[in-house]
């Protein structure tokens, strides 16, 4: 099975400066393009299904490449990206700075959360679960409209993979045959070299 995992466009927090997480924003006219633009690329790759996050910026990514790939969107709960915000989320970055310090300092380790927030375990074993379910669906070419969080999980805790940059839109392709992933390309992102 060949899977397109695809960050959504351009939100309304990214230009903001808030904190995302669980905060659901939309897709600015930015993202919306880099979306089109994104769909017109993989047009011609047999998509047959989009598996996507319920955030509306996921969303509204998956049914762009939707209209254009001529396939369905499916909403899958369990792609949504981790809630480590807790308290911050959608609050503005430079706000938080200053008036929660203490908590902002957490976020530099991504296993770390805010109080409250998604803690990294139980977030890397619903993603690594989910995404396994969805490899083993019986399409051929599907793709995975979601987010950096369960982007940069899949691909340290599959692929044993980290993450450098992931771009807006930025696609990973992978390859599942016989119970083993593998990385076969990836536009607008960029990996730690070991």
């Amino acid at each position: 099975m060949r899977i397109f995992l695809i960050r959504h466009g351009e939100s309304a927090s990214d230009i903001e400066g808030r904190y995302g997480g669980h905060y659901d924003d939309h897709l600015t006219s930015r993202g919306s393009k880099q979306a089109a633009k994104l769909a017109k690329e993989l047009s011609g790759r047999g998509i047959e299904i989009i598996f996507s996050s319920p955030f509306h910026r996921a969303k509204e990514t998956a049914q762009i490449l939707s209209k254009e790939c001529k396939c369905p969107v499916k909403i899958v709960e369990g792609i949504k990206e981790r809630d480590r915000y807790a308290h911050l989320t959608g609050m503005k970055k430079s706000h938080a700075a200053k008036r929660h310090a203490h908590h902002v300092a957490r976020l530099k380790n991504y296993q770390d959360s805010v109080e409250g927030g998604e803690d990294y375990e139980p977030f890397r074993k619903r993603i690594v679960d989910v995404f396994n379910e969805l490899a083993s669906s019986p399409h051929n070419v599907a793709a995975i409209v979601c987010h950096g969080g369960p982007i940069g999980c899949i691909l340290r805790e599959l692929l044993g993979k980290e993450t450098k940059y992931i771009g807006k839109c930025a696609y990973f392709e992978l390859e599942s045959s016989n119970g083993t992933l593998s990385l076969v390309g990836m536009k607008n992102a960029e990996l730690n070299k070991k």
